[in-house]
């Protein structure tokens, strides 16, 4: 398949707010925090798509591109207090592990991550607050907040990355208007998990990609800027 071919035949009908079909290929990317440009882009698998849901599968060994320190130090080895100021470019990278599973629901600004252990056994649901994902032809984008949510099968929860969502405040890559919108998406996403709705009870720890799937290239032009969006 040509360089961006996978991710821009896939949809059904015409414009960024069609239907991809089940097995069709996109890019989930997020731009950097406090700028324009993209700084992670990970080649994925349409499991579903419609006015509800978004699901996409993230294979094991997929080439990706994710944020790197000018000097190649990957960011979590980055002592905090420099973590979001100093240099920064991309590099390409596999993507190691199980594979993730990433629901999002229309205009919800935050999505869900399954995580497996080896053999397909569950290990947890992560929740990405972020900007609610803003569709194009190829694919869908959103800036990441910092602050994150680990759920657990028994249904416990804790808040994640915490110290870094102050961080990324103190180093003025949010302001406090945005840091309250990031606090309340985040109680109304833990409002869910203790109500055990969607997609905690819909059974997703079960699913399993087709088999015949391949895993999905990271196109030339992966940082294209799409000329129409929508939410």
């Amino acid at each position: 398949m040509a360089d961006g071919e996978a991710v821009s035949t896939a949809a059904r009908g015409h414009g960024p707010a069609a239907f991809w079909t089940p097995g069709s290929q996109i890019l989930w990317r997020y731009r950097e925090n406090g700028g324009p440009h993209l700084h992670i882009a990970r080649p994925v698998t349409v499991v579903r798509d419609d006015p509800d849901l978004l699901a996409v599968w993230l294979a094991p060994g997929t080439e990706c591109v994710k944020p790197v320190m000018a000097d190649g130090t990957p960011p979590h080895r980055e002592p905090l207090a420099s973590r979001y100021t100093r240099p920064r470019t991309v590099a390409r990278g596999r993507w190691l592990g199980t594979g993730v599973l990433k629901l999002a629901r229309p205009g919800e600004p935050w999505s869900v991550w399954l995580f497996w252990e080896s053999g397909w056994r569950f290990k947890n649901w992560y929740v990405n607050l972020e900007e609610p994902l803003a569709r194009w032809s190829g694919g869908v984008d959103s800036e990441d907040h910092f602050l994150d949510i680990s759920v657990h099968p028994d249904r416990s929860w804790h808040w994640r990355d915490e110290d870094e969502f102050a961080q990324a405040q103190r180093d003025g890559l949010m302001d406090a208007a945005l840091a309250a919108r990031v606090r309340e998406a985040g109680r109304a996403a833990v409002e869910v998990i203790r109500a055990w709705g969607p997609p905690y009870s819909e059974g997703w720890e079960h699913w399993r990609p087709d088999p015949s799937w391949p895993v999905p290239d990271l196109p030339a032009d992966w940082d294209r800027t799409p000329a129409h969006v929508s939410s």
